[in-house]
């Protein structure tokens, strides 16, 4: 699948009791080397430098998907950009946006044969329908060989952990910068979206002169910026491919490695089952389920194995399993703190059983998540934000923070298109700092700068920069 990726994007270009898990990075990603004289590390987020031997070039009229260009414009053209959408409003996710990897499926690839260009939905990406039936793998039983963990959940709509690039040599979750290759073998960075959830960049270029520069990652609306920083794209949110089978991004352990899959087995029955504490009609109902995972983030709080349940934990990211400790989603939902947004850890589940008890039905539980669903996204604009709460109670029967079988997996291209920055299809992309991302909307352009290496400054009234830098008029 790598593979694939790789040739395609080269060719063109519960949390009931858990912390919420996104990485809240508050700072940017601020490279700690200036240019010296005779060389320069290409610094991707701070110490951690990129392959010195690639060529950056002008890295003008970059489009997404691209692994570069030489050309003597200074514009980003986002995907697809003549059928983009000049609607004020919230779009879907990466609406009218081409994806960069490839979907067509053929022998390599995990999902079924077939040689016709994918069918693209609404929202830019191949339909889940074209990817053709998934492996058998994803649904064979594993129960005699696997260990088992458990999930928790969450939803704060802050920018992934993975959507970060890596910070310094010591960072072993997050995509490998040390070349290209590397970066596009990890998947680069997750893709991050506007709080007009429209996909934006994951790293630009910071504040560079002509004698120096590096790459900041796009704040987090986390952070101090809200409105006009970056958020999770919201068509990460889970979605069934059968009665059987779901597909889905998580949060692991601190030392989770981005871009890993994983298949999940549910077994009927969750983390602090005791004699007195029995599985619940939701748990038995979610038994012998499969779901195949990706980690898109990571939560520090997240929990590492124990005797019964050596797997450890996953949090997974799904629209009103609790917004946590950080908390995006308020702000771009517009609705406020005020708005009933069920307990910040645990989410909607966790208010349905304060209200109904711990032993209602699985139809009750149902019906009251799905109410706080339509409550909460039902006028919000963001269509997949519904769908994902509404699985939760529908494919995944409500189910706190239920049990199952774990073994990795290769991922599935889904999970991966829908994982892979479209911009940032490589180390260095020198797209121009933006500090306000709200009103970025699909078929706008991107300024980028002309930056160079250490002596390859373009000479100025006779004299030679020896620093690397960007041109900055």
């Amino acid at each position: 699948m790598k593979k694939i990726l790789l040739s395609s994007i080269l060719a063109a270009g519960a949390c009931a009791m858990f912390n919420a898990c996104s990485d809240d990075s508050p700072s940017p990603l601020t490279p700690s080397v200036a240019a010296s004289s005779s060389s320069v590390d290409w610094l991707v987020g701070s110490s951690s430098s990129v392959d010195g031997n690639s060529d950056l070039g002008s890295s003008s009229s970059v489009v997404p998907g691209s692994s570069a260009s030489n050309s003597s414009s200074s514009v980003v053209v986002p995907p697809n950009s003549a059928t983009s959408s000049s609607n004020d409003g919230p779009s879907q996710s990466s609406s009218s946006v081409n994806p960069t990897s490839s979907a067509t499926p053929n022998s390599s690839a995990v999902e079924s044969s077939s040689s016709a260009e994918p069918e693209l939905g609404a929202d830019g990406f191949p339909t889940l329908e074209s990817y053709g039936p998934p492996p058998a793998e994803y649904t064979k039983d594993i129960s005699a060989t696997a260990k088992r963990g458990w999930n928790t959940r969450y939803w704060d709509a802050c920018k992934p952990h993975c959507s970060w690039l890596r910070e310094n040599a010591n960072d072993v979750t997050r995509a490998d910068t040390s070349s290209d290759a590397a970066y596009i073998a990890d998947y680069g960075t997750a893709r991050n979206c506007n709080i007009r959830d429209v996909e934006v960049p994951t790293f630009t270029l910071g504040d560079v002169s002509k004698s120096w520069f590096g790459y900041n990652g796009t704040r987090s609306a986390c952070g101090d910026e809200k409105e006009k920083g970056v958020f999770t794209c919201t068509d990460m949110a889970p979605i069934a491919v059968n009665d059987t089978l779901s597909y889905a991004y998580v949060a692991g352990t601190a030392d989770s490695k981005c871009g890993k899959c994983y298949h999940l087995q549910y077994d009927g029955h969750f983390a602090n089952e005791m004699e007195n504490n029995p599985p619940r009609e939701t748990h038995k109902a979610l038994k012998g389920k499969h779901m195949i995972v990706m980690a898109s983030n990571i939560g520090n709080d997240v929990a590492g194995g124990n005797a019964n349940l050596p797997a450890g934990q996953f949090d997974l990211m799904v629209p009103g399993g609790g917004v946590g400790a950080f908390d995006a989603l308020t702000v771009q939902v517009n609705k406020g703190r005020d708005f009933n947004w069920g307990a910040g850890f645990g989410g909607f589940l966790t208010e349905c059983q304060n209200k109904l008890g711990y032993d209602a039905t699985l139809a009750a539980y149902q019906t009251c998540i799905k109410d706080m669903c339509d409550a909460a996204f039902g006028d919000a604009g963001l269509p997949n934000l519904l769908r994902g709460c509404h699985w939760f109670a529908d494919w995944y029967k409500a189910a706190d923070n239920p049990t199952y079988y774990i073994e990795e997996v290769e991922c599935p291209q889904y999970l991966i298109d829908h994982y892979m920055s479209r911009f940032n299809t490589t180390t260095q992309t020198n797209i121009k700092k933006v500090t306000d991302w709200s009103t970025y909307k699909e078929g706008d352009v991107l300024d980028t700068l002309h930056c160079w290496k250490a002596g390859e400054a373009p000479p100025e009234n006779g004299w030679q920069n020896p620093s690397a830098g960007c041109d900055v008029k």
